[in-house]
């Protein structure tokens, strides 16, 4: 076994097995289960129309490009190439706190997904005002805590949320800079040419 993965797998008993306790289990199943904390994206949804107006809708739309990019890369691309095996049918020991199937593990899409959402928030937020600020602040924290609800439940290494996050904010910034690109040379030139006909 290769020092990163043996590495890899002491983190994760360390996270999995030692630095648990039974009071935060329902927690860590709150947030690593879609179904139950996905409202949060919902909400923060909401804020970005509160703050935003009508240009929230264009983040909203960046921000569901960076998800979809995010988690095609993370389950399309990564798990059918590495095809790790989870660490709750790798391992002999492991606290698995929620149901899984027998899929891949690496990279996590719940890690890429919720970096990737919070990147866009980061690039269009983290310059304004108090609340926003603390927005911010808010979902990245979010972010880092849905990655590791993913090893304490037992379903994912850390490597793998690890490789999920970055996946996550490579994918925000590519959508935010091929956005920027098409709006500097393709958006912005034909708008300035359609005034420049009209005043003359």
């Amino acid at each position: 076994m290769a020092l990163i993965e043996q590495v890899d797998v002491w983190l994760f008993g360390l996270l999995n097995l030692q630095l648990v306790h039974p009071a935060a289990d329902d927690l860590m199943v709150f947030l690593t289960k879609g179904s139950l904390s996905g409202h949060i994206f919902i909400l923060a949804a909401f804020f970005m129309i509160i703050r935003k107006g009508k240009e929230a809708f264009l983040l909203i739309v960046l921000a569901l490009l960076a998800v979809g990019l995010a988690d095609f890369i993370a389950s399309g691309i990564f798990k059918p190439l590495v095809q790790r095996v989870r660490p709750c049918f790798a391992l002999e020991h492991c606290r698995l706190l929620v149901e899984q199937v027998r899929s891949y593990s690496f990279a996590s899409s719940h890690a890429a997904n919720s970096a990737a959402l919070a990147t866009v928030i980061w690039i269009f937020f983290h310059r304004g005002v108090l609340v926003e600020k603390l927005f911010t602040v808010t979902m990245i924290l979010y972010a880092v805590a849905i990655a590791w609800s993913r090893v304490y439940v037992g379903v994912h290494y850390p490597g793998d949320v690890l490789a999920g996050m970055v996946t996550g904010v490579f994918s925000a910034l590519l959508v935010y800079l091929l956005f920027s690109w098409v709006l500097k040379n393709i958006i912005q030139p034909r708008l300035n040419s359609q005034k420049s006909c009209s005043h003359g």
